[in-house]
């Protein structure tokens, strides 16, 4: 059982893993175990809430292929157990940041001392930069 909040979990089920040989430097390691962890996760046909589902298939993940499958491809450690935890925690990861609703971020007015700061600031940098020109000389 994946938990992926307090409300929401994964049956093992569902969660398809597949030991796969890694790819990349290792010498005899890479040749001989089958050490990457191929992971897929079916959308639709999992027991996630409707709503849970439909913002994982809206979401722009590379991860997420048309048809509405996760798959996941951990090979970042020499062993497979670590491997099939990177993978179990990436799968997490993505469903937890997808269902998570963001807080709506309410417009907020700048102070009137702001302003007049920034408003002062300008001033100053305008008299500055009208400093700059050419010196007449001619008197």
């Amino acid at each position: 059982m994946l938990k992926i909040s307090g409300h929401l979990s994964i049956p093992d089920a569902e969660i398809e893993l597949h030991a796969i040989r890694a790819q990349g430097a290792g010498g005899q390691n890479v040749n001989k175990v089958s050490t990457a962890i191929h992971l897929r996760f079916d959308i639709n046909a999992s027991s996630l809430p409707n709503d849970c589902k439909e913002k994982l298939r809206q979401c722009t993940d590379r991860r997420i292929s048309g048809d509405g499958v996760i798959i996941i491809k951990a090979q970042r450690y020499r062993s497979q157990e670590k491997n099939r935890e990177d993978a179990l925690l990436r799968l997490q990861a993505l469903i937890k940041s997808a269902t998570t609703v963001q807080k709506k971020r309410t417009a907020t007015k700048p102070t009137r001392s702001s302003v007049k700061k920034r408003i002062e600031g300008k001033t100053q940098r305008g008299q500055l930069k009208s400093l700059r020109g050419k010196v007449d000389d001619s008197h």
